[in-house]
């Protein structure tokens, strides 16, 4: 049985900050979401989610705040293994493009030659 993941619509019942802060902790806690992806799916900045999750979520609901702190701090270590994947992916995109056009270039050349 698969399980729903919850879209920001599920968590955007909010109307103040603080409300935000705890509905942008409970999203990045279930989906063990980063800060950029949380910001997407909110509709708003890397900044504001990071000081919504930092600063008021501390004084809104500490119990919350030290959870989702250790969700960034496991996306915090796994940072640079991400970084690597998305290089190796657009390294080995940039190959699959390169060999297309040598195949290409080396099919018009025989046409050429014969």
């Amino acid at each position: 049985m698969s399980r729903k993941t919850n879209t920001a619509a599920d968590y955007c019942a909010y109307g103040t900050k603080q409300e935000r802060c705890v509905s942008l902790a409970e999203y990045i806690i279930e989906n063990k979401a980063t800060v950029r992806n949380a910001g997407k799916v909110f509709g708003i900045s890397k900044s504001t989610v990071h000081q919504d999750i930092t600063t008021r979520l501390e004084r809104v609901n500490p119990e919350l705040h030290r959870r989702v702190k250790e969700v960034l701090e496991l996306n915090k270590q796994e940072r640079h293994i991400r970084g690597g994947m998305a290089t190796k992916e657009k390294y080995l995109r940039e190959r699959e493009k390169n060999n297309g056009e040598l195949k290409h270039a080396r099919k018009e050349k025989e046409k050429k030659e014969r």
